[in-house]
């Protein structure tokens, strides 16, 4: 059973490596404030605290969130706008994150006695991963308010 084994060697690699991001996460104060965030795990909160050192360089969460590649592309001619495919510029590794944590965020949604009406909404409205890119474009946004602001994440009440 050479098989077994070394799904038993990659299971142990793997406990190894989460143990080791969940000290370095708090050790971080953004990485641990990220972490927060519904939708943002330890992965995410990790990966993203490591590479966006200076959240403070983007000006607003929309240039943070079109960083990423989660904005939509953006072809005007004669006073028409036409907006397109996300750009897929910036970190890939960070876009294919949130757009995983945005995917869980919609499914768990649908299971919810009293499920978020936007979210609700989002998947109702678009095909699943137009929806789970929309609200990853979201997460992101909120991601870099809860950066720059230094504060963790508070749920506003719907009204």
């Amino acid at each position: 059973m050479i098989f077994a084994g070394q799904v038993d060697a990659l299971d142990a690699q793997v406990a190894a490596i989460e143990a080791q991001l969940k000290s370095w996460r708090g050790r971080d104060a953004t990485s641990r404030r990220l972490a927060t965030v519904p939708g943002i795990g330890l992965i995410a909160a990790t990966a993203i605290s490591a590479k966006v050192r200076n959240p403070q360089r983007f000006s607003s969460g929309r240039r943070f969130a079109a960083w990423l590649g989660l904005t939509p592309r953006q072809h005007s001619s004669g006073g028409k706008v036409w907006l397109g495919p996300i750009s897929k510029a910036g970190d890939r590794y960070i876009r294919r994150l949130l757009v995983s944590g945005a995917q869980s965020l919609i499914t768990a949604n649908k299971r919810r006695r009293t499920p978020d009406p936007w979210l609700a909404k989002i998947a109702a409205s678009k095909p699943r991963l137009v929806a789970a890119v929309a609200v990853a474009n979201k997460l992101a946004r909120i991601a870099w308010a809860v950066m720059t602001r230094q504060s963790n994440f508070r749920a506003v009440a719907p009204a």
